[in-house]
């Protein structure tokens, strides 16, 4: 395999941490993306952990003569896909936007990858697919239930590029079901920060942390946990963007189609968290129960067993080291980019 690697969404909270991985794994990132949710200024950040600044296009994954062009002019040999929308939340009250952005442009990708030859492809999905779970923790092999367009959207995208692999078998592609990246990049240059109010969990805690909020929100407490709140499977961003790579790798030595959980195979509550970034930051952290989250489910977490054994990778950081490279990085960067 060549060693450019174009990463849509690359601007991004997990894109940005996979091209610090692919550097050191000696691949060349090429970044698009449409800041809709990341700030372009992430590549200075990169170029200071890398050592030279990778090349950012700013642009959109449906815009179909733009993708022909990367193609025709850069020697992209796989792509890495994370372009779209991702929080449950506004997929629920506004799906048309989740559709076109996540699906509508994952096949723009496809088929522009198709014209130009480039046939690897790892795909960001989601263990949303898997829905409201019989039990956890969850194989590969559960049944797929997504509750939200969200999941939706994800689901449709595994099972058009499955068809596309069958169709046509010379594509090497992973779709990557992950459960919920946090942590930040150790050195606190990289990290998430969410334009607007934040959606998931850690941001919304490192902003309570650092002053910007006042209290967490924590969407239900009456769920069949043992504490009431949600329980997930959290995972370091680092430990995911490494688990991109050895998709990559396994892609470039045999073609087929491989799905995957990334995840630690334990769960976590929402209180549970709390904790734990209380004891790593040394703040108190105050917070509100309200209601349930529309399109939520109480608890799943992964069994990434799989992934072990098909691309030898694991998760190797825990709880507290997430919540401690999360803090560095928010006390680092309280205004996130702007900082």
């Amino acid at each position: 395999m060549g060693s450019t690697i174009l990463v849509t969404g690359g601007a991004g909270f997990i894109g940005s941490h996979t091209c610090v991985a692919l550097a050191a794994a000696g691949y060349t990132p090429l970044i698009l993306d449409n800041l809709g949710n990341s700030d372009a200024r992430v590549v200075d950040r990169l170029a200071r952990i890398i050592g030279t600044a990778p090349r950012f296009i700013e642009g959109d994954v449906r815009d179909r003569a733009l993708l022909d062009k990367l193609f025709r002019e850069q020697p992209i040999a796989g792509v890495i896909h994370f372009a779209g929308l991702k929080a449950v939340g506004d997929s629920v009250a506004d799906p048309i936007t989740y559709y076109d952005n996540n699906v509508h442009g994952s096949f723009v990708l496809a088929a522009a990858m198709q014209a130009a030859g480039v046939r690897t492809l790892i795909f960001s999905s989601s263990a949303t697919v898997y829905g409201d779970p019989d039990s956890s923790p969850i194989p590969e092999s559960a049944a797929l239930r997504p509750a939200n367009p969200y999941g939706h959207s994800k689901r449709m995208v595994e099972q058009a590029l499955a068809d596309l692999q069958h169709a046509h078998p010379a594509w090497r592609i992973a779709l990557l079901r992950y459960f919920n990246p946090v942590g930040a990049h150790e050195s606190g240059l990289i990290g998430e920060h969410p334009q607007g109010k934040p959606n998931n969990l850690m941001p919304f805690v490192c902003q309570v942390a650092v002053g910007l909020r006042d209290k967490l929100a924590v969407h239900g407490g009456d769920y069949p946990t043992p504490d009431g709140t949600g329980v997930r499977d959290y995972v370091h961003v680092m430990d995911l963007a490494e688990g991109h790579v050895a998709a990559l790798r396994h892609a470039a030595q045999q073609p087929g189609l491989v799905t995957l959980n990334l995840g630690t195979g334990q769960g976590a509550s929402v209180l549970e968290v709390v904790k734990a970034f209380e004891r790593a930051s040394g703040k108190t952290i105050a917070y509100e129960i309200g209601p349930r989250r529309p399109g939520d489910v109480p608890a799943y977490w992964g069994d990434p067993s799989l992934a072990q054994a098909t691309l030898g990778w694991r998760a190797q950081r825990g709880l507290e080291q997430m919540c401690a490279d999360s803090w560095r990085w928010q006390q680092g960067n309280p205004r996130g980019y702007e900082s």
